[in-house]
């Protein structure tokens, strides 16, 4: 039995090609649910579904965002309408009465679904609407995450990384603002100042990921702030992270990181943005997989191989190096 623990692009690469090397039905993926957005009225989990769409074989694999060859009629019609009836574009956040009332899920991070500020295709749109529709029926979003899962077949054990809200907000020079709105709609462009996690305090692991989190873990070359971060906000996460095999791929070569905004929140947060850096906030890995080029001398056992990940082969590739490094500290 393994755990991946999975956020933005990083970790569902490398699942990628896993398959080779770890047995799918022995795979448990704890999915990052800090970035998750209510637009206009529907819950939209984006690191979840990253790992559905792709386990599912309908994942755009261009943008690593979204169901390939989708279409956005939908989306099409709110920005026409908007544009029509002059109402203004851009992240459009709900009244702040409205961002704890509704749903619970959902605090601190609901937008108006009016000019959508997040492009939604429309047989992704469906996903949302089924998986707001099930929550709305009693469900949590763990239950609702194992239907989904089912639905698309999905050959390992997806789930979310807690069954209440954590929202990821970043403290820029230009004020606080969601993840998504950072990242999306201004693409890393405000300087970070902070990074939150709010609601972390009050949220609990559930026992499916308690369960997880007592396999070896991997965690794969994700953001350490925004990917990973809210989970270790959760009481008892890192904890038990420190009570198990732990490898961490990094999404660093050196100072060089491979893609996304990690750089700029690892700076924001006061970590250096560098393989030292993921290494300082993740005390809990026992090992790391580097990159060939990546000098950094750590204080633990470290699996060097080529870690840039652009398909399959290359995922399978950084798997073994994985698999290898939890061979040294299991």
């Amino acid at each position: 039995m393994v755990t991946f623990l999975a956020g933005g692009t990083g970790t569902p690469k490398l699942l990628d090609g896993a398959a080779g090397v770890f047995d799918p039905a022995e795979t448990t993926v704890v999915a990052n649910t800090g970035d998750d957005v209510e637009l206009g009225g529907h819950l939209v989990c984006p690191d979840v579904d990253t790992v559905l769409f792709a386990g599912g074989g309908v994942l755009d694999t261009d943008r690593w965002w979204g169901v390939a060859d989708d279409t956005t009629a939908t989306d099409d019609e709110l920005h026409r309408l908007a544009d029509a009836a002059g109402l203004e574009s851009g992240p459009r956040y709900l009244p702040e009465s409205a961002q704890t009332a509704g749903r619970d899920i959902v605090r601190w991070r609901r937008f108006s679904g009016v000019a959508e500020f997040m492009e939604i295709g429309d047989r992704d749109r469906a996903v949302h609407i089924t998986r707001t529709s099930l929550l709305d029926e009693g469900n949590t979003l763990t239950e609702v995450t194992r239907t989904l899962a089912d639905a698309f077949d999905l050959d390992v054990s997806l789930r979310p990384m807690s069954d209440d809200p954590v929202a990821t907000l970043i403290h820029t020079d230009e004020g606080t603002m969601h993840f998504q709105e950072y990242w999306v709609h201004r693409r890393a462009d405000p300087a970070v100042r902070d990074v939150e996690f709010r609601g972390a305090d009050d949220a609990a692991i559930t026992g499916e990921v308690a369960d997880a989190l007592e396999e070896p873990v991997v965690v794969g070359p994700s953001n350490p702030v925004t990917s990973i971060g809210p989970m270790l906000a959760i009481d008892g996460f890192a904890d038990a992270l420190a009570d198990t095999p732990v490898v961490a791929v990094s999404p660093f070569v050196e100072d060089t990181v491979f893609s996304g905004p990690a750089a700029d929140l690892m700076e924001g947060v006061g970590y250096d943005p560098s393989t030292a850096g993921v290494a300082e906030a993740y005390p809990f890995a026992d090992a790391f997989v580097l990159d060939a080029d990546d000098g950094t001398d750590l204080d633990r056992p470290v699996v060097r191989t080529d870690t840039r990940i652009d398909g399959p082969e290359d995922a399978e590739r950084v798997a073994r190096a994985v698999s290898e490094a939890l061979a040294e500290v299991s």
